[in-house]
C-alpha cells in the first residue's frame, strides 16, 4: 500500500521549493479578493492565502505567494487602497508563502518573519524525502526584521500581534492577530477542509500544531475570522474542529507505532476514516495524510 502513498507525498513536497514557481504556468491565475472584517481582506491566488491590511498609512500584507503573482496581486491591492505597500510578515519560509519576497523587496518593501525563516530562506535547505536541494533566497528577498518570540506593529489604527508557534508546521510559523477587526491569520497552522502538510523536514511537529492550535483558540472569541494558510476563512469552531481531528488521528497513529504496527498496516487501520469526508479531499489524501503522520512520529 505504500506505492500508492509515495507519489502524492512527491507531489505535495513540490510546494515549498521556490523554484517550482519557474516551472509553472501564472498566466492564467486570477487573483480573488474576499473582505473579511474591519480593515483586513483576503487574497486568493496560486499559493498560500494572503491577508492585507489596509488604512491611511499605508498596507500590510501577511505572505506574498508565488513570485510572478507579484504584479496581479499588488493590482488586487490597488483595487482596496491607493496607499503603497509598507510590509509583508511571512508566516513561514515556504515559497508558497514567500515567492513573491524578491520583487516585493526590490520595491522597497520591508519583510519580516521569524528568525528561523531567515535561516531557512538564506542557507540551501534540503529535502530527504526528495533527495533534492533547495538553494538559498536572494538577498532582496530575505526579512530584515526578524524576532525570536514576538512583534507587535501599529499601523492604520490596528494593533497587530505577530506570534512564534513553535514546533508546528516549519520552526519557524507566526500567527498575525488583528486585534481591532479580530481577525488572526494562523498562516500554515492551519488548513481549512483539508488535511494538511506538517513539513518534518523543517522542524514541524503534529504534536505542535496541536498546541499551537490551543495557543491561538486561547487567545480568540467566537466572533474572530480565522484566516488560514489554505482554505476559505474560518471561525474559532472551525478552528476548534480541526485541532480536535488532528489530535485524534495522532493519537490512533500513535498507538499503532506503541503497538509495533508497520506503515502499511497503520494505513489499512484507516484511522482517519470517520474525517475524510469533511477533510480529505484536499491534495494530501487520507492513506498520504496517514503516512506522513506515521512518518513524522516514528521520528
Amino acid at each position: 500500500m505504500l506505492y500508492r502513498v509515495l507519489p502524492a507525498l512527491s507531489l505535495l513536497l513540490l510546494l515549498p521549493r521556490p523554484a517550482s514557481a519557474q516551472q509553472e504556468d501564472f498566466s492564467k491565475v486570477t487573483v480573488k479578493t474576499t473582505p473579511v472584517a474591519g480593515s483586513v481582506s483576503m487574497l486568493q491566488g496560486e499559493g498560500g492565502n494572503i491577508g492585507v491590511l489596509v488604512g491611511p498609512e499605508g498596507v500590510l500584507l501577511v505572505d506574498d505567494e508565488f513570485g510572478p503573482l507579484v504584479p496581479k496581486i499588488e493590482a488586487a491591492v490597488k483595487q482596496l487602497s491607493p496607499k503603497p505597500i509598507r510590509f509583508v510578515i511571512n508566516t513561514h519560509w515556504h515559497g508558497d508563502h514567500t515567492g513573491g519576497n524578491a520583487g516585493l523587496g526590490t520595491e522597497g518593501v520591508v519583510i519580516v518573519a521569524q528568525d528561523n525563516v531567515r535561516k531557512r530562506l538564506s542557507t540551501e535547505q534540503f529535502s530527504s524525502f526528495r533527495k533534492t536541494s533547495i538553494p538559498p533566497s536572494p538577498a532582496v528577498a530575505l526579512p530584515i526584521i526578524t524576532f525570536l518570540d514576538s512583534v507587535s506593529f501599529h499601523l492604520d489604527g490596528e494593533d497587530i500581534d505577530v506570534f512564534h508557534i513553535a514546533p508546528a508546521h516549519t520552526d519557524g510559523d507566526s500567527v498575525v492577530w488583528f486585534k481591532k477587526s479580530n481577525v488572526v491569520h494562523t498562516g500554515d497552522l492551519f488548513f481549512n477542509g483539508l488535511y494538511p502538510f506538517i513539513d518534518f523536514g523543517s522542524g514541524g511537529s503534529i504534536d505542535g500544531v496541536v498546541a499551537g492550535a490551543d495557543l491561538v483558540l486561547s487567545r480568540i472569541n467566537d466572533e474572530t475570522k480565522v484566516m488560514c494558510g489554505h482554505g476559505p476563512v474560518g471561525s474559532k469552531s472551525d478552528l476548534k474542529r480541526y485541532r480536535d481531528m488532528l489530535a485524534t488521528i495522532r493519537d490512533r497513529v500513535r498507538k499503532a507505532i506503541q503497538d509495533g504496527k508497520t506503515l502499511d498496516q497503520t494505513v489499512a487501520l484507516k484511522p482517519t476514516a470517520e474525517f475524510d469526508a469533511a477533510w480529505g479531499n484536499g491534495f494530501l489524501k487520507p492513506d498520504a495524510f496517514v503516512a506522513l503522520v506515521y512518518s513524522g512520529l516514528k521520528k
